[in-house]
C-alpha cells in the first residue's frame, strides 16, 4: 500500500514540476536560480572577433561575434561561487580575463572548452600568498604571453572550463556549466585564443 502511495506522490511531483515549468516556475521548484539574461550588454566590452562574457552574479553567459551579442545562456557555477578562485578545491569560479586554451570533445560533461586559469593576476596573488613559487608564476605568465594552456598542477588549481551537463544551478567544482545544446553552440563558434571575461 505504501508503495502505491509513494508512486502517486512521485507522479504528482513530476506533474507539478512540468506544470510549473510551463508557467516559468520550475527553476524555483527544483532549487534552481532564476537568471536574468537581459543584464548582458548588447555590445562586447572588449574588441575581439569572438568572445564570451560571464556574469557570475546573474548566472548568465553572453556569446559575442564581431562585437555584437549573438547568444545568451543560463549557467551554473562552482558550489562556492563568490569571490576570486584562490586555490584548488575551493569550488570557486575564477574572475578575470582569460582565453579558450583547450578543447575536449570527449569530456564526461559532453563538451569542454578549457579556459586559461590560472592567469597572470592569479599567479601574482598566488605568489604574494605563498601559494606558488616564482618558477610556477613565471610558467603561468609565459603561457599567457604565448597563448598556451597554463600549468594546471599548481596549488592554484586548474582545468577550469565551460562545459555541458546543465545550467541554472551551482553544482560544479569551479567550472561554468551550461545545458548541452548551449555548449554545442559555443563549441561550434569558439576557437582557441578567444577571450573569456568573467565578472562578479
Amino acid at each position: 500500500m505504501w508503495i502505491v502511495a509513494l508512486a502517486l506522490v512521485c507522479a504528482a511531483t513530476v506533474w507539478f514540476a512540468r506544470a510549473a515549468g510551463r508557467r516559468g516556475g520550475a527553476a524555483a521548484l527544483m532549487g534552481e536560480r532564476v537568471v536574468s539574461l537581459e543584464s548582458l550588454p548588447d555590445e562586447c566590452p572588449i574588441e575581439a572577433p569572438r568572445a564570451v562574457v560571464i556574469q557570475k552574479s546573474n548566472r548568465a553567459l553572453g556569446l559575442y561575434v564581431d562585437g555584437r551579442r549573438v547568444g545568451a545562456y543560463r549557467i551554473g557555477l562552482g558550489r562556492n561561487p563568490e569571490g576570486y578562485k584562490e586555490r584548488e578545491g575551493d569550488r570557486r569560479t575564477p574572475e578575470g580575463t582569460y582565453f579558450i586554451c583547450t578543447r575536449n570533445a570527449r569530456s564526461r560533461f559532453h563538451l569542454f572548452l578549457g579556459i586559461s586559469y590560472p592567469g597572470p593576476g592569479d599567479a601574482d596573488r598566488g605568489l604574494g600568498g605563498d601559494m606558488v613559487t616564482s618558477e610556477q608564476r613565471r610558467a603561468i605568465l609565459e603561457a599567457a604571453r604565448d597563448g598556451r594552456q597554463p600549468p594546471w598542477d599548481t596549488p592554484l588549481g586548474g582545468e577550469v572550463g565551460i562545459h555541458g551537463g546543465g545550467g541554472g544551478w551551482d553544482w560544479t567544482l569551479g567550472c561554468i556549466a551550461l545545458d548541452n545544446s548551449a555548449v554545442e553552440h559555443l563549441w561550434d563558434m569558439l576557437r582557441i585564443g578567444d577571450p573569456v571575461v568573467i565578472v562578479p
